[in-house]
């Protein structure tokens, strides 16, 4: 299948990974320019995770630490040093997809750090910071969906820094998410700011909700509903999308010049192999979503012979009845989201932590 028949269904096509590797001509990975140019790739996204993997992982970051070192400067301001570096780098890549996107695409993000996930103040501050630091329009900073993040998200909107929120796990966080974009904006409107130009994305995390309920769902020998939870918990949010999308208090921002803050798909790559592995690409397709893909998992849609068109918008009454038949059987996605969570601002701060280690013996 064709990368262009998603892109032309309304998907915004973006790369799950940056690293010094796919910045540099020759590297191992696929230089970033050659994704731009062959598989429709529009914007990045990374994470502590993809970060402690890239910079622990490649010896083209070894000078920089070392010379940072010598200049006095301590470990974790050489990691801002080299992950703004990279970020910087890859928004320069991207200018012509922003400028011709008129703002919409040709994002890359960058996550404050994960230790801040309850912690609102600090959350803020170095939002700010990493705003100034790394200064390029097309950046979007990454703030965790807690409810510490949430007035985050409403105070940096309102300030004009672009946001994209992460670590999504349920529809009724996602609607608070949308709610603290929206108050955000209104906050400027409000104070006589533009709204024009302020940009985010809602990045609702799919693979993670099927890799948690199906354990269960077999133990409940309810094998019938296996690989299906995660696909309608992401529809449902897309479902509310479209309805605040309609509302007339989204209507009088959009006048104003506001952007939609549209859903993304993240952790769409499968992790069970009994399933398709575009399987994530494939049922998630709508106008105005973006889907964030790991290379091995665009490369999977590349070669998949599946395309239905979109695939969101028939699908809300399937979707709610199988949230439905999850809760019968005792599970509750609630519940099952606040876990997901926990875990995953865990999974983020302990490879953080790793590369923190890492950069410590660099040249030691």
């Amino acid at each position: 299948m064709s990368l262009s028949k998603i892109s032309n269904a309304g998907v915004s096509i973006w790369l799950d990974d940056l690293s010094r590797e796919r910045l540099v001509t020759g590297g191992r990975a696929r230089h970033l320019s050659d994704l731009i140019s062959k598989s429709h790739v529009v914007g990045v996204t990374t994470n502590p995770a993809i970060f402690s993997s890239s910079i622990s992982g490649s010896a083209l970051y070894r000078e920089d630490i070392i010379r940072f070192r010598k200049a006095g400067l301590d470990t974790e301001e050489i990691i801002t040093q080299l992950t703004c570096s990279d970020v910087k780098n890859a928004c320069e890549l991207f200018r012509k997809t922003y400028e011709m996107s008129e703002g919409v695409d040709g994002r890359v993000s960058i996550e404050v750090d994960p230790r801040f996930a309850r912690d609102t103040a600090s959350t803020v501050k170095q939002a700010r910071a990493l705003w100034n630091k790394v200064d390029m329009p097309n950046l979007l900073i990454k703030i965790p969906a807690t409810k510490e993040g949430l007035p985050a998200i409403r105070q940096l909107i309102g300030e004009g820094i672009s946001v994209n929120v992460t670590i999504i796990f349920s529809v009724s966080r996602y609607k608070e998410v949308l709610e603290s974009y929206i108050s955000g904006l209104t906050d400027r409107a409000t104070s006589g700011l533009p709204t024009s130009g302020i940009h985010s994305v809602a990045s609702f995390f799919v693979s993670r909700v099927d890799t948690e309920i199906d354990p269960q769902l077999k133990a409940l020998k309810s094998e019938a509903m296996l690989g299906k939870s995660a696909i309608a918990n992401a529809r449902l949010a897309y479902q509310h999308f479209s309805d605040i999308r309609n509302s007339p208090i989204w209507r009088e921002l959009e006048r104003n010049g506001a952007a939609l803050q549209r859903p993304l798909w993240a952790s769409t790559g499968v992790k069970d192999p009994n399933y398709d592995p575009a399987m994530y690409v494939n049922e998630l397709i709508a106008p105005h979503t973006v889907n964030t893909m790991p290379e091995a998992t665009l490369e999977a849609a590349t070669a998949s012979q599946t395309f239905k068109g979109n695939t969101i918008t028939s699908n809300y009454f399937e979707s709610e009845e199988i949230l439905s038949n999850l809760g019968k059987v005792g599970i509750d996605i609630e519940k099952v989201a606040d876990k997901l969570e926990e875990e995953g601002i865990d999974k983020f701060i302990k490879p953080w932590l790793s590369l923190i280690s890492a950069v410590e013996k660099v040249g030691h």
